[in-house]
């Protein structure tokens, strides 16, 4: 086992923004072919990034306001 693999994740919700994903980990594309070890990357939670899955900053233009997540209807 190399040590990426040892490596602790971390995803933090970042407030009206994406999720940060830190630590040792393989991206996988969509086939699920490995695709890039990265350390780091940022991916879109408001839906309209240009480069899906990751962010590309268009929350900002947006508005995105994640306070709609919270709303779950019981």
């Amino acid at each position: 086992m190399d040590n990426q693999e040892n490596e602790k994740v971390v995803i933090t919700v970042m407030h009206n923004g994406p999720y940060v994903v830190e630590g040792g980990f393989t991206l996988k594309d969509k086939d699920g072919k490995d695709s890039e070890q990265k350390s780091k990357v940022f991916l879109c939670r408001c839906g309209h990034s240009h480069h899906k899955p990751f962010c590309d900053g268009t929350h900002v233009k947006i508005h995105f306001d994640d306070t709609a997540d919270n709303d779950v209807q019981k």
